[in-house]
This record gives structure tokens, sequence and C-alpha cells, in this order.
């Protein structure tokens, strides 16, 4: 009888949730359609509140789905971004404090919470699988930034643009490309010790391919560059290792260290989550005015995705021309084509000094994980079969 009950509640349970995600998924297409019908009658006065509803309801439809569940946060961040092209204000000043200030310490605590994920052995792990970590950086800091270039060529006129997406492909691997790669069935090690890696060295190799490659179109400072990055990036996450190791360390000496090691892992990535969005929320505001003249904002999209196209499909095919298994190739992929866009942002601000320049890694934050969250729903349904 226990167990029937137990059954029954079960099946209300999955109902009920299917119903609220179907709530969610017509509000999103009403508030689709809304966007439509003002813009075709040309009263666009009011149609920003439905362009936000649109990704936000599709964020809370999607988050009960076992795969599709990882474009969550990458729906989140489209709506954040679409709220200041509507209200920038909102984003810019509260009473006599400018948010702008608070865009680099952001991206410092999103680095720190990266730190947490690590600990030291997924640097000495390097050294157990040199192949797959050296065709993968080697990808990331030789070919992605070259990648970069070209489509900056091909599709911006802006010179502050191009030197952005540029930034963006010499930009080391992003944590989100972590759980994807869990996803997608790939190697997850072999992830995080890329993403360690390429992280590591990003203070020599960002800076030194962004001067090279984006040069032309603006003044980089390589030392300015490499300072930033230690400050921004390598010292959050040096310090959020620590955290880490002490822990972890602890919590075999008390219980209590590990609950808290376990409340920290729990709160700190959905922390991270919600500033990333509000910091990418704020640089948009911060570009707004700019991003409305011409065809600005469709050459950020329409680069950012061949960008991101190029950066999946080299990973992919230079690993499997390299003879790597299956699960190592969906890895060299996922970490190719998911960069640091985050960091490639706060580069665009602190050292280039361009609102424009930062808004390709913006962009790059939404997208990366929209692409590489589908690609990780096929892959999850098709194992690695390696012979």
């Amino acid at each position: 009888m226990n167990r029937h009950l137990h059954s029954n509640t079960s099946a209300s349970g999955k109902k009920s949730k299917k119903s609220y995600g179907s709530i969610f998924l017509i509000l999103s297409t009403f508030s689709l359609c809304a966007t439509v019908v003002l813009v075709l009658m040309k009263t666009t006065s009011f149609v920003g509140p439905f362009v936000i509803a649109i990704p936000a309801s599709l964020a809370l439809y999607v988050r009960g789905h076992r795969i599709l569940s990882a474009t969550s946060f990458s729906l989140w961040m489209c709506a954040f971004v679409a709220a200041p092209m509507f209200y920038p204000a909102f984003f810019l000043q509260w009473g006599s404090v400018d948010l702008r200030q608070f865009v680099i310490p952001f991206i410092m605590f999103i680095m720190f919470c990266m730190g947490t994920t690590l600990s030291f052995d997924d640097f000495k792990r390097i050294f157990t699988m040199p192949q797959a970590v050296l065709i993968g950086v080697f990808l990331q800091f030789f070919i992605m930034p070259f990648v970069g270039k070209a489509v900056a060529m091909a599709f911006t006129s802006n010179s502050e643009v191009a030197a952005g997406i540029v930034i963006t492909g010499s930009s080391p691997g992003g944590v989100a490309s972590n759980v994807i790669c869990f996803l997608a069935k790939g190697n997850v090690a072999l992830s995080v010790t890329m993403t360690a890696f390429s992280t590591l060295i990003a203070p020599i190799m960002t800076p030194t391919m962004t001067k090279l490659l984006a040069g032309a179109y603006i003044p980089v400072d390589f030392w300015v560059m490499m300072r930033s990055i230690i400050k921004m990036v390598i010292i959050p996450i040096g310090f959020g290792l620590i955290v880490h190791s002490f822990l972890e360390k602890m919590g075999k000496v008390h219980p209590i260290y590990s609950r808290i090691y376990d409340i920290i892992m729990v709160a700190l990535p959905k922390l991270s989550m919600f500033v990333i969005a509000f910091a990418c929320a704020i640089m948009t505001a911060n570009a707004r005015d700019k991003l409305l003249v011409g065809t600005i904002v469709i050459s950020v999209v329409i680069s950012v995705i061949f960008h991101n196209f190029f950066g999946l499909v080299l990973g992919y095919w230079s690993a499997r021309l390299a003879g790597l298994k299956e699960k190592e190739c969906r890895t060299i992929a996922i970490e190719v084509g998911l960069q640091n866009s985050g960091m490639a942002a706060g580069l665009a601000l602190t050292v280039l000094k361009s609102e424009l320049a930062s808004i390709p890694g913006v962009v790059y934050s939404s997208w990366h994980n929209i692409t590489g969250a589908l690609l990780a729903s096929w892959w999850a349904n098709r194992p690695p079969e390696d012979k």
C-alpha cells in the first residue's frame, strides 16, 4: 500500500511539474506573438517586457529537462542582455552608486568560484594525457584567435567590435565547458585539466595573440593586459583553489568542514551564474547607445555564431585526425568552442577601454552555452563506442 501511495505521489509530482512547464511554454509563445504584433504595429514602446519574457519563460520551461536544462543559464543570459537594451538606466545607476565599478569585482568573484571547482591534481593530470591537452591548447591559442580575426574581417567593419572578437578567440576555456562535457559523455577529467592549464598560461598567450591580431584595430598594451589577467583571473582562481584544498583536507579531520564544503559547492555555482548575468547586463547597458547604431548588433551575433561553430568543428575533427578516442574528441571540441568570454569582456573594458569591444564576449557567453547544450543533447543519446 505504501509503495502504491508513493507511486501515486510521484506521478502527481511529475504531472504538476509538467503542467508548470506548459504554463511557461505558453507564456513564452504568447510573449513572442505579442512582440511580433507590436513590432508590426510600430508600437515598440511597449515591447520591452514581452521581449524579456521570451527567454525568461523558456529558461523556466527547460529547467526540468535532463539535457536542455543546461541551456537555462544561457536563456537567462539572453533575458539579462535584452533588459538593458530597453531599460539601461536600471543597470547603470542605483541612486548615487555607479554599477559599472562592480563589473571587474564581479568577474573576479566568478573566477574565484571557478577556482573552488579545481584541485592541484587537475594540473598534475597534464602529464598523464599530454597529447590531448596540447592539441586542445594549440587550437585554443593558435587557431581560435586567427578564426576570430577572419570572422571579424568578414562580418564587421567596426574596429572595436573586431578587437572584441579577437580577444574572445584568444581567451582560455571557460568553466561551463566542464558541465557541458559531462552531459555530452566526454572526458570530464580532461576537460577540467584543459581548463586549468589554458587558464594558467593565459597571462602570456592571451596578450600575445591579442596584440598580434587586434593591434591593427585598437592599441593593445601587452604588459597591462598581462597584469589585468593575473589580477582578474589567476589570483581569484588561486584563492579558490586554496579554499577548495583547505576544506577538502579539513573535511577528513572533522565532518563539519565537509558539510561546509558541500554547502559552498551547491551555493557558489548558482550565485556565480547570477553575478555573470548581471555583469553582462551592466556591460550591455554601458554600450547600448553604440549598439543601436547601424547594424552592429547583427554583425556581432553573426560573428559569434560563426566563431563558435568553427571552434566546435575544428576541435572535434582535429582531435579525430590525431587519432584520439571519441570521448577525447568531444571534450576537445567543447573546450575549444566554449571560451572564457567573461574574461574577454572584462579585458575589453579594463585594457582596451572599449564598451563595444566587450559586447562580443557578452554575446558569446550566451551563445556558446546554448550550442554546447544542444550538442551535449545530441551526444548524450549516442554513447562513445571506441574500438
